[in-house]
């Protein structure tokens, strides 16, 4: 949605096309970090992205057992916004599809599922999407694939995927906020049971990380076990637990950490989840989605507009964004392999804290470290796209750009 914003802004023709109806999906990553806010500033629109329904947080906390740490602290960072905003996706994605429609060449297709790619002698030219009224062929000088970690256009594709592995999954939940609950989105963890929660304004978004492959042995145990495991890692939270009336109410998300050796091939291009899939650990996946877009459309309009648009200008975009991908996929598999991996298995309770959150207590400058890390992350983006208005006349020509969402 982002890169079709920037694309139809400078003058590129871009078709969206979107499998739903609408973008209400529950359980989508929610944050909006420093980066992709700085972002919103550079296109002018900060006051209208603030005017939208979200929560900010200035500083990242965790508890573990008795002990409350701040893990990192925004208020330090060299940008307009030094927080992280809590806004549900579907409302960033409908802000992002009213601004791209105020250009002609910004055109959103609801309710189109891309099923196939068309190729000709080797190059992808576009793309086959089932909609309500039959199928649908898209043809465009490129197509770029950003449909997520289970994506369609890279299968279809026959893309390698490297697996990093990770040894948890995570289970979503939902429940009540009560106007005396703690007003901290922090992740709490207790004797091998780590619970994250995020402030919703009327609810918690709970995030209950298992071992890798545990759900069946957890529901074996039956939802009263479950219950009672949430309530002791939470004990604020035990009168509400039974708001989750059976397991349809907990939704799994496996944690997938992987990326495309290969981001594209010729007329075709892969970015966000879709070439690299991100743990939740720091919650950066929708940003890092959002600065691949970001370097995309700044390598990619001028060629597009030219008709020009090569390998070599699509490679250039794995190679401006693979060192970001690999350095925060390291911290995650780093994360998982000796914090998050260790906690869930560990049956005793911690009555030490470890050393890297003892410094953290001690030395509060510290916490400015991982908020650089989370809040712009290894490399943020900036917009070096113009407004089409402004662009020599000469370049106003439009090419087909086909985005799966």
């Amino acid at each position: 949605m982002v890169l079709g914003f920037l694309l139809a802004r400078a003058g590129v023709d871009v078709v969206v096309l979107e499998k739903h109806a609408d973008f209400l999906r529950d359980f989508r990553g929610d944050t909006i970090h420093p980066s992709t806010l700085e972002l919103m500033v550079e296109l002018g629109l900060i006051e209208e992205f603030q005017q939208q329904p979200h929560q900010g947080f200035t500083q990242l906390a965790a508890q573990i057992e008795d002990f409350t740490v701040t893990i990192a602290d925004f208020s330090h960072l060299p940008t307009h916004c030094k927080f992280i905003a809590l806004m549900p996706q579907w409302d960033f994605l409908n802000f992002m599809a009213e601004k791209g429609k105020l250009y002609p060449q910004f055109h959103l297709r609801m309710e189109s599922e891309v099923t196939d790619l068309m190729e000709e002698n080797g190059r992808v030219v576009g793309v086959r999407a089932r909609t309500p009224q039959g199928m649908l062929e898209v043809r465009a000088d490129l197509t770029v694939g950003a449909d997520g970690r289970h994506s369609i256009v890279r299968e279809k594709a026959g893309m390698e995927v490297i697996d990093c592995g990770a040894p948890i999954d995570v289970l979503w939940m939902r429940l009540s906020c009560q106007p005396d609950d703690p007003n901290q989105t922090l992740g709490r963890f207790r004797t091998g049971k780590i619970l994250i929660t995020v402030d919703r304004g009327d609810y918690w978004q709970c995030a209950y990380v298992i071992p890798k492959g545990a759900l069946d042995a957890i529901r074996q145990k039956g939802l009263a076990s479950f219950r009672e495991n949430i309530a002791r890692v939470a004990p604020f939270l035990c009168e509400r637990m039974e708001e989750i009336k059976s397991w349809d109410d907990i939704k799994l998300l496996t944690v997938m950490v992987d990326r495309l050796r290969q981001w594209s091939r010729a007329g075709l291009l892969c970015i966000g989840d879709s070439a690299h899939a991100m743990s939740p650990v720091g919650g950066v996946g929708i940003n890092l989605a959002i600065q691949d877009a970001v370097a995309a459309a700044n390598i990619l309009a001028q060629p597009l507009l030219r008709g020009t648009v090569g390998e070599e200008d699509l490679r250039a975009v794995q190679q401006r964004r693979e060192y970001p991908t690999r350095m925060t996929q390291g911290f995650q598999v780093f994360a998982h392999k000796r914090f998050l991996g260790p906690a869930v298995n560990n049956k005793a309770a911690i009555h030490r804290l470890p050393l890297p959150f003892r410094l953290l207590q001690k030395f509060p400058v510290l916490c400015r470290i991982p908020a650089r890390m989370l809040g712009l992350g290894f490399r943020p983006e900036h917009v070096r796209t113009p407004d089409f208005q402004s662009l020599p006349s000469g370049l106003n020509r439009n090419k087909l750009l086909s985005l799966h969402i």
